[in-house]
């Protein structure tokens, strides 16, 4: 039992050193005091997709006395480019991106402002290059290893779903995207292995925008392949439109299989309905704490930038009741 306390000690002085106080004047500076980092939230203000990041974020900036300035993007990805040259001209500590641009996007701009000082590290999705050029200047990622995601995600599908060889599956994805592809890949490649029939389908720029707009796009594909079995994707928006568009063409729970990503309200209650079989948990909030806690430290100890595996549990209607809480408190 002594050893216990003695280590849970520890571990609280260590987590008070990190936030800036010391064990005899709880009164010292936040770590980050002074600082400020513009933050790209990714989507929208709110977003189902986009909130827990934002929540992370804020908390890790009260926590270490960081100034955060947040942008949103909707998913354009020439708009987080924008912001990019934005939060520079404004020449701040620290600016975590999305990785969604790509690398050619990225590579000069990231270049100008570790020349300037500013620590830059990217969430969601990895950079590996640029990080490869920059990690001692603090380029990390806060993330899911993106194909193991979609590879565990189509596990689910297969074993929860009774997915067996043969069967027809559509993977509606996003391969041309560079890294942010390879959850996808992961998918696809898991769900071939298994000797499943699958068909992929790119997502284009306008629905990748405005998700609903897979509406009809699906209903077409079902109509044209009744013996479709399932449907996989890995984004977030469509995960959450899927179970309206089966039950508009008449679909019971279960009667095709659904695996996706994130825990946006529709994609819940399409959980707890039945119509989704396994959504990918990207733990959002820690995609937003940790990359402000990495670029603090970088900058007041020079730390380089860290890798860090946000988690890549898959959420199933067993599972779903024990997060709702969490999830409404937009923390999951």
């Amino acid at each position: 039992m002594k050893k216990n306390l003695n280590l849970i000690g520890i571990i609280m002085f260590a987590v008070l050193c990190l936030l800036g106080f010391s064990a005899s004047d709880t009164a010292a500076e936040p770590l980050g005091k002074g600082m400020t980092i513009y933050f790209q939230m990714g989507g929208d203000p709110g977003g189902a997709a986009t909130l827990p990041r934002t929540n992370g974020a804020r908390d890790a900036a009260a926590a270490l006395g960081v100034k955060l300035v947040e942008q949103y993007s909707g998913w354009q990805q020439e708009l987080m480019i924008k912001q990019m040259k934005e939060a520079m001209a404004a020449n701040p500590d620290g600016i975590a991106i999305m990785g969604h641009p790509g690398e050619g996007a990225f590579n000069r701009l990231v270049k100008d402002a570790v020349q300037r000082g500013i620590v830059v590290t990217t969430g969601n999705t990895p950079l590996p290059g640029i990080q490869s050029q920059y990690g001692g200047q603090g380029f990390g990622y806060a993330g899911v290893v993106l194909y193991e995601g979609g590879k565990i995600t189509a596990q689910e599908m297969i074993a929860k779903g009774g997915l067996k060889k043969g069967d027809k599956v559509l993977v509606y994805g996003l391969l041309s995207q560079g890294p942010r592809g390879e959850s996808t890949r992961g998918m696809k490649d898991t769900l071939e292995a298994a000797g499943m029939k699958v068909e992929y389908q790119e997502i284009s720029n306008e629905v990748n925008r405005d998700f609903t707009l897979c509406a009809p796009i699906i209903t077409a594909y079902m109509a044209k392949n009744p013996d479709l079995k399932a449907i996989g994707t890995q984004h977030g928006g469509i995960t959450a439109t899927l179970p309206r568009v089966l039950k508009n063409a008449g679909k019971k729970p279960g009667e095709i299989i659904i695996g996706g990503i994130d825990l946006a309200p529709a994609t819940i209650t399409g959980l707890e309905e039945g119509y989704i079989t396994a959504a990918l948990d990207q733990q959002l909030y820690l995609q937003g704490f940790l990359p402000v806690l990495q670029i603090v430290l970088s900058k007041k100890y020079d730390f380089a930038g860290l890798t860090t595996n946000t988690g890549a549990g898959v959420v199933t209607p067993k599972t779903i009741g024990a997060l709702k809480p969490l999830i409404k408190a937009g923390i999951r």
